[in-house]
């Protein structure tokens, strides 16, 4: 989406200069900056965003054969005999 946001010269100026040494667009450090402020802003206010429990059995992940399968062969392996 398009918009028009009014940002000082001393601003604007020292995000082209990071952007440019980071080889990144404006755009996208706006949007981190963003995100950044918002998700504090959530965090100030009680609302931390949703994380998921690390419901993991121990494991260390897939098996070096499958580190690069696709979903479809792990899927295949996983339900291997149970039904059709």
């Amino acid at each position: 989406m398009k918009t028009t946001v009014e940002i000082s010269d001393s601003v604007l100026t020292a995000a082209k200069g990071t952007a440019q040494r980071e080889r990144t667009t404006l755009r996208a450090l706006i949007e981190e900056g963003l995100r950044l402020a918002l998700e504090r802003r959530e965090r100030q206010a009680g609302r931390a965003s949703f994380r998921l429990r690390d419901a993991s059995v121990g494991g260390h992940g897939l098996r070096p054969e499958l580190q690069h399968a696709p979903w479809e062969q792990i899927r295949d392996l996983v339900y291997h005999g149970r039904g059709s």
